[in-house]
Protein backbone atom coordinates (compact mmCIF):
# COMPACT_ATOMS: atom_id res chain seq x y z
CA UNK A 1 0.00 0.00 0.00
CA UNK A 2 1.67 3.12 -0.98
CA UNK A 3 4.87 4.15 0.65
CA UNK A 4 6.76 5.96 3.26
CA UNK A 5 3.21 6.08 5.56
CA UNK A 6 3.70 4.82 8.70
CA UNK A 7 1.33 2.27 9.81
CA UNK A 8 -1.88 3.27 11.49
CA UNK A 9 -3.17 0.72 14.19
CA UNK A 10 -2.78 1.00 17.47
CA UNK A 11 -5.53 3.07 19.55
CA UNK A 12 -2.90 3.37 22.13
CA UNK A 13 -2.90 4.75 20.56
CA UNK A 14 -4.60 4.90 19.90
CA UNK A 15 -1.89 3.98 20.99
CA UNK A 16 -0.62 6.51 22.58
CA UNK A 17 0.28 4.58 24.05
CA UNK A 18 -1.37 9.12 27.68
CA UNK A 19 -1.21 10.06 23.91
CA UNK A 20 -4.74 11.32 24.58
CA UNK A 21 -3.45 13.51 27.34
CA UNK A 22 -0.65 15.05 25.03
CA UNK A 23 -2.58 15.28 22.41
CA UNK A 24 -5.16 17.52 24.82
CA UNK A 25 -2.30 19.52 26.15
CA UNK A 26 -0.36 20.32 23.31
CA UNK A 27 -3.44 21.56 21.32
CA UNK A 28 -4.84 23.59 23.76
CA UNK A 29 -1.63 25.26 24.86
CA UNK A 30 -1.08 25.46 21.07
CA UNK A 31 -4.28 27.61 21.17
CA UNK A 32 -3.65 29.93 23.78
CA UNK A 33 -2.71 27.92 27.29
CA UNK A 34 -1.13 28.14 28.45
CA UNK A 35 -17.59 -6.80 33.84
CA UNK A 36 -15.75 -6.93 36.68
CA UNK A 37 -16.08 -10.59 37.77
CA UNK A 38 -15.45 -13.58 35.62
CA UNK A 39 -18.87 -13.85 34.05
CA UNK A 40 -18.13 -10.01 32.93
CA UNK A 41 -21.29 -8.56 34.86
CA UNK A 42 -22.61 -5.16 34.07
CA UNK A 43 -21.25 -2.40 36.48
CA UNK A 44 -23.83 0.05 34.72
CA UNK A 45 -27.48 -0.85 35.11
CA UNK A 46 -30.54 0.82 34.31
CA UNK A 47 -32.68 2.91 37.17
CA UNK A 48 -34.29 0.21 38.57
CA UNK A 49 -34.03 -0.10 42.15
CA UNK A 50 -35.04 -2.00 45.35
CA UNK A 51 -35.50 -1.02 48.97
CA UNK A 52 -34.23 -3.43 52.22
CA UNK A 53 -36.03 -3.46 55.31
CA UNK A 54 -34.47 -0.16 57.00
CA UNK A 55 -35.16 1.57 53.37
CA UNK A 56 -32.15 2.09 52.36
CA UNK A 57 -31.83 1.56 48.41
CA UNK A 58 -30.61 -0.58 47.12
CA UNK A 59 -28.97 -1.22 42.86
CA UNK A 60 -30.95 -4.46 41.81
CA UNK A 61 -27.41 -6.47 42.48
CA UNK A 62 -28.12 -5.49 45.97
CA UNK A 63 -25.44 -2.91 46.39
CA UNK A 64 -26.51 0.66 48.50
CA UNK A 65 -27.10 3.67 46.49
CA UNK A 66 -25.16 6.43 47.82
CA UNK A 67 -24.84 10.37 46.39
CA UNK A 68 -21.49 10.93 44.58
CA UNK A 69 -19.32 12.18 46.72
CA UNK A 70 -16.73 15.34 45.62
CA UNK A 71 -17.46 18.71 44.53
CA UNK A 72 -16.77 20.66 41.70
CA UNK A 73 -16.33 23.71 43.90
CA UNK A 74 -16.79 27.24 43.07
CA UNK A 75 -16.75 28.19 38.89
CA UNK A 76 -13.74 29.06 37.63
CA UNK A 77 -11.69 29.49 40.08
CA UNK A 78 -11.61 26.41 41.74
CA UNK A 79 -10.80 24.06 37.94
CA UNK A 80 -8.56 27.23 37.49
CA UNK A 81 -6.60 26.00 41.05
CA UNK A 82 -7.41 21.88 39.93
CA UNK A 83 -6.02 22.70 37.13
CA UNK A 84 -2.88 23.79 38.79
CA UNK A 85 -2.58 20.90 41.07
CA UNK A 86 -3.18 18.35 38.45
CA UNK A 87 -0.11 19.50 36.11
CA UNK A 88 1.98 21.24 38.43
CA UNK A 89 1.84 21.02 42.34
CA UNK A 90 -0.01 17.53 42.58
CA UNK A 91 0.85 15.61 39.71
CA UNK A 92 -1.41 13.35 38.14
CA UNK A 93 -2.04 10.26 40.53
CA UNK A 94 -1.93 12.02 43.41
CA UNK A 95 -4.60 14.57 42.41
CA UNK A 96 -6.95 11.47 42.06
CA UNK A 97 -5.50 9.43 45.09
CA UNK A 98 -5.75 12.13 47.32
CA UNK A 99 -9.57 13.25 46.32
CA UNK A 100 -10.34 9.24 46.56
CA UNK A 101 -8.67 9.25 50.16
CA UNK A 102 -10.82 12.39 51.05
CA UNK A 103 -14.19 11.17 49.85
CA UNK A 104 -13.44 7.69 50.99
CA UNK A 105 -14.80 6.63 47.39
CA UNK A 106 -13.68 5.90 43.98
CA UNK A 107 -16.78 6.86 41.99
CA UNK A 108 -16.75 10.66 43.13
CA UNK A 109 -17.45 14.08 41.29
CA UNK A 110 -14.06 16.47 40.71
CA UNK A 111 -12.80 19.02 37.74
CA UNK A 112 -10.64 17.93 35.02
CA UNK A 113 -7.79 19.69 33.37
CA UNK A 114 -7.97 22.13 30.99
CA UNK A 115 -10.84 24.30 32.89
CA UNK A 116 -11.91 27.62 32.14
CA UNK A 117 -10.91 29.28 28.48
CA UNK A 118 -10.53 26.18 26.53
CA UNK A 119 -13.29 23.77 28.18
CA UNK A 120 -17.25 25.03 28.76
CA UNK A 121 -17.82 22.55 31.73
CA UNK A 122 -14.61 20.77 33.22
CA UNK A 123 -17.42 18.92 35.92
CA UNK A 124 -17.15 14.87 35.20
CA UNK A 125 -18.15 11.82 37.14
CA UNK A 126 -14.96 9.96 38.17
CA UNK A 127 -14.82 6.15 37.84
CA UNK A 128 -11.59 5.44 39.55
CA UNK A 129 -11.66 1.39 40.27
CA UNK A 130 -11.63 -1.53 38.21
CA UNK A 131 -15.74 -2.19 38.30
CA UNK A 132 -17.09 1.28 37.97
CA UNK A 133 -14.19 1.53 35.15
CA UNK A 134 -16.03 -0.92 33.15
CA UNK A 135 -18.86 1.89 31.91
CA UNK A 136 -16.54 3.69 29.45
CA UNK A 137 -16.25 0.60 27.66
CA UNK A 138 -19.91 -0.47 27.51
CA UNK A 139 -21.35 1.32 24.04
CA UNK A 140 -24.42 1.11 25.04
CA UNK A 141 -24.35 2.82 27.79
CA UNK A 142 -21.71 5.94 26.74
CA UNK A 143 -21.61 8.33 23.98
CA UNK A 144 -18.36 8.76 22.90
CA UNK A 145 -18.99 11.59 20.56
CA UNK A 146 -15.96 14.23 20.28
CA UNK A 147 -14.60 12.70 23.57
CA UNK A 148 -11.37 11.43 22.84
CA UNK A 149 -9.87 15.06 24.65
CA UNK A 150 -12.16 14.80 27.34
CA UNK A 151 -14.01 18.31 28.28
CA UNK A 152 -11.70 20.00 25.36
CA UNK A 153 -12.84 19.94 22.08
CA UNK A 154 -10.07 20.70 19.23
CA UNK A 155 -10.80 22.43 16.54
CA UNK A 156 -11.84 20.17 13.49
CA UNK A 157 -9.89 22.22 11.23
CA UNK A 158 -6.79 21.25 12.52
CA UNK A 159 -8.19 17.73 10.54
CA UNK A 160 -9.47 19.85 8.09
CA UNK A 161 -12.75 19.66 8.54
CA UNK A 162 -13.12 16.63 9.31
CA UNK A 163 -13.54 14.58 12.46
CA UNK A 164 -10.88 11.52 12.57
CA UNK A 165 -12.55 7.78 13.80
CA UNK A 166 -11.33 8.29 17.75
CA UNK A 167 -13.85 11.24 17.26
CA UNK A 168 -16.72 9.15 16.36
CA UNK A 169 -19.22 7.48 18.69
CA UNK A 170 -19.95 3.69 17.78
CA UNK A 171 -23.58 4.83 16.86
CA UNK A 172 -21.91 6.87 13.91
CA UNK A 173 -21.92 5.14 10.43
CA UNK A 174 -18.65 6.83 9.48
CA UNK A 175 -17.66 5.00 12.42
CA UNK A 176 -18.64 1.46 11.03
CA UNK A 177 -16.89 2.56 7.49
CA UNK A 178 -13.30 3.79 9.16
CA UNK A 179 -13.00 1.01 11.67
CA UNK A 180 -13.75 -1.73 8.79
CA UNK A 181 -11.24 0.12 6.57
CA UNK A 182 -8.65 0.22 9.59
CA UNK A 183 -8.63 -3.70 10.42
CA UNK A 184 -9.03 -4.25 6.66
CA UNK A 185 -5.31 -2.93 6.32
CA UNK A 186 -4.22 -4.14 9.81
CA UNK A 187 -5.18 -8.18 8.31
CA UNK A 188 -3.41 -7.62 4.91
CA UNK A 189 -0.81 -6.60 6.58
CA UNK A 190 -0.63 -8.97 9.36
CA UNK A 191 1.96 -11.34 7.98
CA UNK A 192 4.65 -7.73 7.04
CA UNK A 193 4.40 -7.13 11.74
CA UNK A 194 7.00 -9.82 12.88
CA UNK A 195 9.90 -9.27 9.76
CA UNK A 196 9.92 -6.20 9.57
CA UNK A 197 10.18 -5.26 13.25
CA UNK A 198 12.78 -7.78 13.29
CA UNK A 199 14.90 -6.36 10.81
CA UNK A 200 14.83 -2.61 12.05
CA UNK A 201 14.97 -3.67 15.43
CA UNK A 202 18.18 -6.01 15.37
CA UNK A 203 19.41 -2.91 13.36
CA UNK A 204 18.30 -0.47 16.64
CA UNK A 205 19.96 -2.54 18.99
CA UNK A 206 23.14 -3.57 16.81
CA UNK A 207 23.65 0.18 16.49
CA UNK A 208 23.16 0.65 20.53
CA UNK A 209 25.88 -1.62 21.21
CA UNK A 210 28.31 -0.59 18.59
CA UNK A 211 27.72 2.96 20.14
CA UNK A 212 28.07 1.66 23.60
CA UNK A 213 31.11 -0.01 22.37
CA UNK A 214 33.15 2.53 21.12
CA UNK A 215 31.74 5.75 23.06
CA UNK A 216 29.90 4.56 26.19
CA UNK A 217 26.01 5.32 27.49
CA UNK A 218 23.47 5.01 24.83
CA UNK A 219 20.24 7.04 24.91
CA UNK A 220 17.13 4.55 23.58
CA UNK A 221 14.54 6.77 22.84
CA UNK A 222 15.72 9.28 20.11
CA UNK A 223 17.04 5.99 18.10
CA UNK A 224 13.79 4.34 19.02
CA UNK A 225 11.56 6.84 17.41
CA UNK A 226 13.36 6.68 14.26
CA UNK A 227 13.16 2.93 14.01
CA UNK A 228 9.82 3.26 15.39
CA UNK A 229 8.71 4.95 12.27
CA UNK A 230 10.84 3.06 10.13
CA UNK A 231 9.05 -0.53 11.41
CA UNK A 232 5.31 1.20 11.20
CA UNK A 233 5.69 2.02 8.02
CA UNK A 234 7.89 -0.86 6.71
CA UNK A 235 4.86 -2.97 8.34
CA UNK A 236 1.71 -1.61 7.33
CA UNK A 237 2.85 0.37 4.05
CA UNK A 238 4.85 -0.76 0.87
CA UNK A 239 8.02 1.05 -0.30
CA UNK A 240 10.62 2.50 1.02
CA UNK A 241 11.23 3.36 4.84
CA UNK A 242 10.90 6.73 6.04
CA UNK A 243 14.10 7.32 7.16
CA UNK A 244 15.62 6.75 3.54
CA UNK A 245 12.88 8.71 1.26
CA UNK A 246 12.33 11.38 3.73
CA UNK A 247 15.88 11.28 5.73
CA UNK A 248 17.36 11.10 8.49
CA UNK A 249 15.03 13.81 9.83
CA UNK A 250 11.98 11.62 9.31
CA UNK A 251 10.85 10.91 12.91
CA UNK A 252 11.41 13.90 14.34
CA UNK A 253 9.13 15.56 11.71
CA UNK A 254 6.69 13.01 12.45
CA UNK A 255 7.00 14.27 16.12
CA UNK A 256 5.91 18.09 14.93
CA UNK A 257 3.27 16.45 12.95
CA UNK A 258 2.08 14.25 16.03
CA UNK A 259 2.31 17.92 18.42
CA UNK A 260 0.84 20.47 15.91
CA UNK A 261 -1.11 18.70 13.27
CA UNK A 262 1.01 19.97 10.16
CA UNK A 263 0.76 17.53 8.04
CA UNK A 264 2.57 16.95 4.58
CA UNK A 265 -0.60 16.17 2.51
CA UNK A 266 1.09 15.21 -0.47
CA UNK A 267 3.41 12.60 1.06
CA UNK A 268 0.30 10.44 2.62
CA UNK A 269 -1.44 11.07 -0.18
CA UNK A 270 1.04 9.17 -2.25
CA UNK A 271 1.89 6.78 0.53
CA UNK A 272 -0.91 5.73 1.02
CA UNK A 273 -2.66 5.30 -2.44
CA UNK A 274 -4.38 1.60 -2.22
CA UNK A 275 -5.68 3.08 1.37
CA UNK A 276 -7.25 6.23 -0.20
CA UNK A 277 -8.74 3.87 -3.26
CA UNK A 278 -9.78 1.06 -0.89
CA UNK A 279 -11.96 3.80 0.84
CA UNK A 280 -13.37 5.67 -1.66
CA UNK A 281 -14.92 2.21 -2.85
CA UNK A 282 -16.56 1.98 0.10
CA UNK A 283 -18.01 5.24 0.01
CA UNK A 284 -15.45 6.97 1.62
CA UNK A 285 -13.72 10.49 0.66
CA UNK A 286 -10.73 10.88 -0.17
CA UNK A 287 -10.71 13.96 2.42
CA UNK A 288 -11.95 11.66 4.94
CA UNK A 289 -9.50 9.06 5.03
CA UNK A 290 -6.59 10.85 3.69
CA UNK A 291 -7.19 12.88 7.23
CA UNK A 292 -8.07 9.36 9.32
CA UNK A 293 -4.99 7.88 7.80
CA UNK A 294 -2.72 10.66 8.83
CA UNK A 295 -4.03 10.51 12.22
CA UNK A 296 -3.99 6.48 12.77
CA UNK A 297 -0.72 6.67 11.43
CA UNK A 298 1.30 9.14 13.49
CA UNK A 299 -0.92 9.68 16.77
CA UNK A 300 -2.09 6.12 17.14
CA UNK A 301 0.61 3.91 15.69
CA UNK A 302 3.93 6.30 15.53
CA UNK A 303 3.32 7.69 19.58
CA UNK A 304 1.89 4.72 20.58
CA UNK A 305 5.30 2.90 20.04
CA UNK A 306 7.51 5.71 21.09
CA UNK A 307 6.10 5.76 24.73
CA UNK A 308 5.02 2.02 25.35
CA UNK A 309 8.69 0.75 24.57
CA UNK A 310 10.07 2.69 26.83
CA UNK A 311 7.92 2.02 29.43
CA UNK A 312 8.38 -1.73 28.72
CA UNK A 313 12.18 -1.49 28.69
CA UNK A 314 12.08 0.45 31.92
CA UNK A 315 10.45 -2.23 34.04
CA UNK A 316 13.52 -4.35 32.40
CA UNK A 317 16.11 -2.27 33.63
CA UNK A 318 14.38 -2.14 37.35
CA UNK A 319 14.16 -5.46 37.35
CA UNK A 320 17.20 -6.41 36.63
CA UNK A 321 19.67 -10.39 36.06
CA UNK A 322 17.33 -12.42 37.95
CA UNK A 323 14.17 -11.50 35.51
CA UNK A 324 16.48 -11.27 32.37
CA UNK A 325 17.85 -14.80 32.54
CA UNK A 326 14.43 -16.29 33.09
CA UNK A 327 13.64 -14.57 30.44
CA UNK A 328 16.61 -15.37 28.39
CA UNK A 329 15.94 -19.25 29.07
CA UNK A 330 12.06 -18.97 28.23
CA UNK A 331 12.57 -17.25 24.85
CA UNK A 332 16.03 -19.35 23.57
CA UNK A 333 14.66 -22.41 24.16
CA UNK A 334 11.50 -22.05 22.68
CA UNK A 335 13.49 -20.27 19.72
CA UNK A 336 15.71 -23.28 19.67
CA UNK A 337 12.74 -25.88 19.31
CA UNK A 338 11.41 -24.22 16.22
CA UNK A 339 14.68 -24.46 14.21
CA UNK A 340 15.61 -20.58 15.12
CA UNK A 341 12.30 -19.18 13.98
CA UNK A 342 10.04 -16.87 15.25
CA UNK A 343 6.67 -16.75 14.07
CA UNK A 344 3.23 -16.46 15.79
CA UNK A 345 2.86 -20.24 17.17
CA UNK A 346 6.49 -19.35 19.04
CA UNK A 347 5.46 -16.18 20.73
CA UNK A 348 2.51 -18.21 22.19
CA UNK A 349 4.53 -20.46 23.90
CA UNK A 350 6.80 -17.90 26.06
CA UNK A 351 4.31 -17.71 28.84
CA UNK A 352 6.47 -15.37 31.01
CA UNK A 353 7.40 -12.64 27.93
CA UNK A 354 3.40 -12.36 27.38
CA UNK A 355 3.00 -11.68 30.77
CA UNK A 356 5.93 -8.96 30.91
CA UNK A 357 4.28 -7.24 28.03
CA UNK A 358 0.64 -7.29 29.51
CA UNK A 359 1.97 -6.08 33.23
CA UNK A 360 3.43 -3.14 31.42
CA UNK A 361 0.70 -2.34 29.36
CA UNK A 362 -1.30 -2.73 33.35
CA UNK A 363 1.10 -0.02 35.27
CA UNK A 364 1.61 2.20 31.86
CA UNK A 365 -1.35 2.29 29.22
CA UNK A 366 -0.17 4.12 26.58
CA UNK A 367 -3.84 6.06 26.32
CA UNK A 368 -4.86 6.86 30.43
CA UNK A 369 -7.99 9.00 29.90
CA UNK A 370 -11.27 7.67 29.00
CA UNK A 371 -14.57 9.43 28.84
CA UNK A 372 -18.40 9.15 27.46
CA UNK A 373 -21.37 10.50 28.11
CA UNK A 374 -24.11 8.62 29.59
CA UNK A 375 -27.13 7.96 27.20
CA UNK A 376 -29.70 7.97 29.96
CA UNK A 377 -29.84 7.62 33.81
CA UNK A 378 -27.57 4.74 35.01
CA UNK A 379 -26.56 3.19 38.50
CA UNK A 380 -22.68 2.74 38.66
CA UNK A 381 -21.47 0.19 40.77
CA UNK A 382 -17.93 0.31 42.36
CA UNK A 383 -16.83 -2.62 44.55
CA UNK A 384 -19.06 -2.02 48.08
CA UNK A 385 -21.24 0.85 46.44
CA UNK A 386 -23.87 1.98 43.90
CA UNK A 387 -24.03 5.51 42.17
CA UNK A 388 -26.91 7.23 40.01
CA UNK A 389 -25.66 9.41 37.04
CA UNK A 390 -27.94 11.47 35.19
CA UNK A 391 -28.28 11.33 31.33
CA UNK A 392 -25.49 13.18 29.44
CA UNK A 393 -23.10 13.68 32.49
CA UNK A 394 -19.50 12.91 31.60
CA UNK A 395 -17.86 9.77 33.45
CA UNK A 396 -14.40 10.33 33.23
CA UNK A 397 -11.99 7.47 33.87
CA UNK A 398 -7.79 6.92 34.87
CA UNK A 399 -6.75 4.14 33.61
CA UNK A 400 -3.32 4.31 35.03
CA UNK A 401 -5.49 3.97 38.91
CA UNK A 402 -7.54 1.71 37.81
CA UNK A 403 -5.54 -0.95 36.41
CA UNK A 404 -3.75 -0.85 39.87
CA UNK A 405 -6.89 -1.32 41.91
CA UNK A 406 -5.53 -3.80 44.86
CA UNK A 407 -9.29 -5.28 45.12
CA UNK A 408 -8.25 -6.80 41.25
CA UNK A 409 -4.54 -7.20 41.47
CA UNK A 410 -2.61 -7.86 44.62
CA UNK A 411 0.54 -5.37 44.61
CA UNK A 412 -1.34 -3.69 42.36
CA UNK A 413 1.38 -1.03 42.47
CA UNK A 414 4.22 -2.87 41.64
CA UNK A 415 5.87 -4.51 38.30
CA UNK A 416 4.73 -8.45 38.97
CA UNK A 417 6.43 -9.99 35.75
CA UNK A 418 4.88 -13.58 36.22
CA UNK A 419 1.46 -11.98 37.36
CA UNK A 420 -0.39 -13.23 33.94
CA UNK A 421 0.90 -16.80 34.23
CA UNK A 422 -1.04 -19.70 34.52
CA UNK A 423 -4.42 -18.95 36.60
CA UNK A 424 -2.88 -15.55 36.71
CA UNK A 425 -4.15 -15.06 33.03
CA UNK A 426 -7.80 -15.10 34.38
CA UNK A 427 -6.52 -11.58 35.49
CA UNK A 428 -6.30 -10.65 31.89
CA UNK A 429 -9.88 -8.90 31.61
CA UNK A 430 -9.39 -6.61 34.34
CA UNK A 431 -6.51 -4.99 32.02
CA UNK A 432 -8.16 -2.54 29.94
CA UNK A 433 -5.53 -0.12 28.44
CA UNK A 434 -6.91 -0.73 24.54
CA UNK A 435 -10.34 0.78 25.43
CA UNK A 436 -11.62 -2.66 26.19
CA UNK A 437 -10.84 -5.78 28.25
CA UNK A 438 -7.61 -7.38 27.06
CA UNK A 439 -10.02 -10.68 26.66
CA UNK A 440 -12.05 -8.62 23.82
CA UNK A 441 -11.70 -8.40 20.64
CA UNK A 442 -12.14 -4.89 18.67
CA UNK A 443 -15.62 -4.78 16.88
CA UNK A 444 -17.31 -2.10 14.75
CA UNK A 445 -19.87 -1.83 17.87
CA UNK A 446 -17.44 -0.98 20.41
CA UNK A 447 -14.07 1.31 20.84
CA UNK A 448 -11.78 -1.02 21.63
CA UNK A 449 -8.38 -0.20 19.90
CA UNK A 450 -8.41 -1.85 16.26
CA UNK A 451 -4.59 -2.39 16.57
CA UNK A 452 -4.51 -4.09 20.31
CA UNK A 453 -3.49 -7.64 19.29
CA UNK A 454 -0.27 -5.57 16.97
CA UNK A 455 0.60 -3.61 19.98
CA UNK A 456 0.95 -6.83 21.97
CA UNK A 457 3.17 -8.53 19.28
CA UNK A 458 5.10 -5.69 19.20
CA UNK A 459 6.51 -5.41 22.93
CA UNK A 460 6.86 -9.51 22.65
CA UNK A 461 8.97 -9.25 19.68
CA UNK A 462 10.81 -6.34 21.43
CA UNK A 463 11.78 -8.80 24.71
CA UNK A 464 12.60 -11.68 22.01
CA UNK A 465 14.79 -9.35 20.16
CA UNK A 466 16.37 -8.20 23.17
CA UNK A 467 17.06 -11.54 24.88
CA UNK A 468 18.01 -13.38 21.57
CA UNK A 469 20.94 -11.22 21.85
CA UNK A 470 21.98 -10.32 25.38
CA UNK A 471 22.11 -12.06 28.47
CA UNK A 472 21.61 -9.14 30.36
CA UNK A 473 22.18 -5.67 30.47
CA UNK A 474 22.28 -2.55 32.86
CA UNK A 475 20.52 0.84 31.94
CA UNK A 476 20.22 4.85 33.59
CA UNK A 477 15.96 5.56 34.01
CA UNK A 478 15.22 9.43 33.50
CA UNK A 479 12.37 11.32 32.74
CA UNK A 480 10.76 13.02 29.36
CA UNK A 481 7.99 14.94 28.92
CA UNK A 482 6.02 11.61 27.60
CA UNK A 483 7.88 8.56 28.72
CA UNK A 484 10.85 7.66 31.09
CA UNK A 485 14.32 8.29 29.69
CA UNK A 486 16.34 5.32 29.27
CA UNK A 487 20.25 5.33 28.63
CA UNK A 488 22.16 1.84 27.93
CA UNK A 489 25.56 1.77 30.06
CA UNK A 490 26.08 -1.77 29.73
CA UNK A 491 25.03 -5.25 27.66
CA UNK A 492 25.93 -8.91 27.89
CA UNK A 493 26.46 -10.01 24.71
CA UNK A 494 24.84 -13.80 24.06
CA UNK A 495 27.41 -15.77 22.54
CA UNK A 496 26.59 -17.95 19.56
CA UNK A 497 24.31 -15.10 18.58
CA UNK A 498 23.81 -16.40 14.79
CA UNK A 499 22.62 -19.83 16.01
CA UNK A 500 19.49 -18.44 17.88
CA UNK A 501 18.55 -15.88 14.97
CA UNK A 502 18.74 -17.40 12.04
Amino acid sequence: MGTKGCANLMHIYAIGFRLREVHTQFISQYHYIFHLSPSHRIHCIPMDTTKNCTGEELSPSGLPIKPIPGSCGVPFFSPMWDRLNFYYFQGHMTYFKSRISKHNSTVLRLNVPPGPFLSSDPRVVAVLDASSFQVLLDSSKVDKTNTLTGTYLPPFSLYSGHRPLAYLDTTDPLHTSLKTLITSLITSRKDHVIPSFREIYGSLFDNIYNILDSSGPTEFNTLNESASFDFMCSAFFEGELPSVAIGPTASAMALKWLFFQLHPLKYFTNAGKSFLTGAEQIGISHNVALHNLIFATIFNAFGGIKIFLPFLLKFLVEAGPKLHNKLSEEIRSVVQSENGSVTLASLEKMNLTKSVVYEALRLNPPVEYQYGHARADLIIESHDAAYKVKKGEMIFGYQTIVTRDEKVFANGEQFVADRFVGEGEKLLQYVYWSNGRETDEPAITNKQCPGKDIVVLVGRLFVVELFLRYDTFTGEIGELPLEPKITFKSFQKLKQLDALTV
